[in-house]
């Protein structure tokens, strides 16, 4: 059973946690600008991918990666939520699990939203022509990937029991996860061994969605990518329910 009260009160909470964190706001900002204005201009200063810059063809890569990081990383607050008792607290609550978890996963796709709208309006650094339809289209796929890797990044807080063991098994995924998603370089030429890899990678659907928002360069269908990213939200639901269940009853 979902409850919408529920739902809301779990999102508003993190919202306030994520407004109060002046800190990792800013931070947030920091990583994109620098692959973006120092990766892209340096090494990419003479290099033309797909009939643009590489500057701008790795501009759609940038905001998933971004989008990813924050994402995963914000399962961490699950462990915290537990050290200092507040998920005990909600767990005993009289709410399902579903809720208890849909509401943490949209409060981490607010936050990611804020973050990646903002980084949206670089592209008109860099010389990219972002229309309103663009823009509003880009906002459906930055939401619709970051279902799926915010429900990611609570499936492994919700599973870990420690900060340390955390930080360890994200980096161990995410740079992975990021550099086989296509986001720096293309996937149509590459090895079949490695073009394996990127197919199995649900963010290399994401970085397709949203390059062809932007740029209009796409590999795949755009059903096939936002097929990929629901199915793997909703795995993650399914599993972050679960995950969230046996932490009560470990309590």
């Amino acid at each position: 059973m979902i409850e919408l009260g529920s739902i809301y009160g779990v999102w508003l909470r993190e919202i306030k946690v994520y407004v109060r964190e002046k800190e990792r706001v800013i931070s947030s900002f920091i990583s994109p600008i620098i692959w973006l204005f120092v990766f892209g201009t340096g090494l990419g200063a003479n290099i033309s991918l797909q009939g643009v810059s590489y500057q701008v063809f790795i501009y759609p890569g940038i905001l998933v990666m971004s989008l990813l990081f924050t994402s995963i990383f914000y399962g961490v607050y699950i462990i915290w939520d537990r050290k200092l008792d507040f998920l005990k607290d909600v767990l005993v609550a009289p709410i399902s699990r579903t809720s208890l978890f849909i509401g943490k996963m949209l409060g981490g796709c607010t936050d990611v939203m804020i973050q990646t709208t903002i980084l949206l309006f670089l592209g008109l650094l860099i010389g990219i022509s972002i229309t309103i339809q663009i823009f509003l289209y880009s906002l459906l796929v930055l939401f619709v990937i970051s279902l799926a890797m915010v429900g990611f990044g609570l499936v492994l807080g919700s599973n870990l029991k420690t900060p340390e063991a955390f930080q360890l098994v994200a980096n161990f995924v995410v740079w992975p996860v990021f550099l086989l998603s296509g986001a720096l370089f293309p996937i149509s030429n590459l090895p079949s061994w490695l073009s394996t890899f990127t197919l199995l990678n649900p963010l290399t659907y994401g970085v397709d969605a949203i390059r062809s928002a932007i740029l209009g360069v796409q590999t795949f269908p755009t059903y096939v990518d936002f097929a990929v990213l629901i199915g793997f939200a909703l795995i993650m639901i399914l599993i972050g329910t679960i995950s969230f269940g046996r932490m009560q009853q470990t309590k």
